[in-house]
């Protein structure tokens, strides 16, 4: 990585989340991929999907280079969150075949634009929908890092696959009766805490 570049560093971060987010899908079956675990409905393949929306949105049609990719699921009248989750007839592959299509024309839009460049997002009141590409591909990142997180966690509580890729766990390692005693404890604290406030 070379630390001068401010684009070089920005796609590093950038791609390491959505390579992150896509591992979270490797080994799963259907069911387990699209299976809404959170009472909101949190599911990974519908985080991957959200993922290719934001892409194509802030690093494509907010600086005028729509990608014509239809999304139908973010058109007016569409179901609301409907960008969260895939159809039945979204297969994995369709759902991870855009996102990576999203990547390619977001990082032609990097490339091809300076990072001061301004662009308009489109449903962001105006009057207040300016944005630099540098802003857009910091809001990208975070978005990204941010389902990546979700998508571990959701991951975890499928098969108990934790961790950023398949060389980086990011957590200390353990056995299941390291991390069973672990979690006791930890749930011991927290009525501990609790009672004594």
């Amino acid at each position: 990585m070379n630390a001068t570049d401010p684009k070089t560093d920005l796609h590093f971060y950038l791609q390491s989340a959505r390579d992150a987010l896509v591992w979270k899908l490797e080994g799963l079956s259907e069911y387990d991929a699209r299976r809404p675990l959170t009472p909101t409905g949190t599911n990974i393949l519908g985080l991957v999907k959200h993922a290719a929306g934001v892409e194509l949105g802030y690093l494509g049609d907010t600086f005028g280079r729509p990608s014509g990719e239809p999304l139908p699921w973010v058109e007016d009248g569409a179901e609301p969150n409907a960008d969260m989750w895939a159809t039945a007839d979204e297969s994995r592959e369709f759902i991870v075949d855009l996102y990576r299509r999203a990547w390619a024309h977001a990082d032609a839009t990097i490339d091809a634009l300076p990072l001061d460049t301004v662009g308009r997002v489109p449903w962001w009141p105006s009057g207040r929908d300016e944005v630099t590409l540098h802003h857009a591909v910091v809001r990208v990142i975070a978005d990204t890092h941010r389902h990546a997180g979700h998508a571990d966690i959701v991951r975890e509580l499928v098969d108990g696959a934790v961790g950023m890729n398949k060389g980086n766990t990011s957590i200390p390692p353990g056995d299941s009766a390291w991390w069973e005693n672990h979690r006791s404890r930890l749930e011991r604290v927290a009525k501990e805490a609790d009672r004594s406030a």
